[in-house]
């Protein structure tokens, strides 16, 4: 009986005759995908807003205010917006609704929009107010328009420059009540809190080259770029926005400058950013710019056509690419990256 005994014993150790333990799966997880493509989604005047790991992102859409929130803007189109404001029907801010931002000041968050009754004489810049951590919850509160009475006119595009223990609020808007000129310049005032203007409005930017007067004469969209050297950039899109032709420009504040005296800014004669029709980028601008997750690069995200003459409307969609400064801290923006490219994403992403 050793045989049976054998036997036995293979069958309490767990060993059958005739049969072996089936080999271990080993799995591999997936590559990490370490790049992107443009364009990211679709939209016109992003803006992107940065505080400790996280992105809020906004743009226009028309009737309402809406924020993304995600940890990498390469992965925006895999974030669920959340509407935050929907103005009331037949209100002075109930109608084009444009180009928000957002920012969190003295413990709050801000957002500053454009919106008016339809009439196109009528369009504004408007603050909301939250208090809750999250801006995704929360009750934002109409704090009304935030303007300075001397210049009291048409306003779009607002935006904030904080510098030297101040804040700033630059804006579009025309040079006189009856909005008989459309010319589109870029002022700047002093900010006494988030939702009110103080002192006088100096005219910081006027359409004046060729290059920012294509369709009638645009300086619209300001944004404040920073450099390492904590240099200050004014970034601005010139033209009508519903040509190709669409661009950015740059001015620049010299160091130790008021940013209430124009003669302390320097503005570039050509343009820093226009189209690349191979690239299949036209009427590129409305940027805003943002650091890297482990903030060791500077990037931009702005909207572009793909297509010629496709104007200011729901064919515009979002990009986004690196940029660099020279050794002397000036911005290099660089071309519109081609659609479809693979680009590497931003470090820490």
């Amino acid at each position: 009986m050793v045989w049976c005994a054998a036997l036995i014993w293979l069958s309490l150790s767990g060993v059958a005759c005739g049969k072996s333990e089936a080999p271990a799966i080993i799995t591999t997880p997936p590559p990490t995908v370490k790049t992107f493509s443009n364009p990211l989604i679709n939209g016109a005047d992003p803006s992107v807003f940065q505080k400790d790991q996280t992105y809020y992102y906004m743009h226009t859409t028309g009737n309402s205010i809406r924020l993304w929130k995600t940890s990498a803007l390469s992965k925006l189109n895999d974030a669920m917006p959340q509407t935050l404001f929907t103005p009331i029907p037949g209100s002075d801010n109930s109608r084009n609704v444009w180009a928000p931002e957002i920012y969190f000041m003295d413990g709050k968050w801000y957002i500053y929009y454009t919106a008016g009754n339809g009439q196109d004489i009528s369009q504004r810049t408007w603050v909301l107010e939250n208090s809750n951590p999250d801006p995704m919850t929360g009750t934002w509160i109409d704090k009304g328009r935030i303007y300075n009475p001397d210049t009291d006119f048409w306003a779009i595009d607002g935006t904030i420059l904080e510098y030297n223990g101040n804040r700033y609020f630059l804006w579009c808007g025309r040079p006189d009540a009856k909005n008989i000129d459309l010319t589109q310049n870029i002022y700047i005032s002093k900010m006494s809190n988030p939702w009110t203007l103080e002192g006088s409005t100096t005219k910081l930017s006027v359409p004046e080259f060729a290059w920012e007067k294509n369709g009638f004469a645009v300086n619209e969209a300001p944004q404040i770029l920073k450099a390492a050297n904590n240099q200050i950039y004014m970034v601005y899109s010139a033209s009508y926005c519903g040509t190709d032709d669409y661009a950015l420009g740059l001015m620049t504040l010299k160091a130790g400058g008021n940013p209430l005296v124009l003669a302390d800014w320097a503005k570039r004669s050509q343009p820093v950013f226009s189209k690349k029709p191979q690239s299949n980028a036209f009427g590129p601008g409305h940027s805003s710019f943002f650091m890297s997750p482990d903030k060791a690069e500077s990037w931009m995200i702005y909207h572009a056509n793909s297509f010629t003459n496709q104007g200011c409307g729901e064919q515009r969609n979002i990009r986004m690419q690196k940029i660099t400064f020279s050794a002397d801290g000036l911005p290099n923006l660089g071309e519109p990256v081609a659609n479809g490219l693979h680009i590497n994403k931003p470090s820490g992403d």
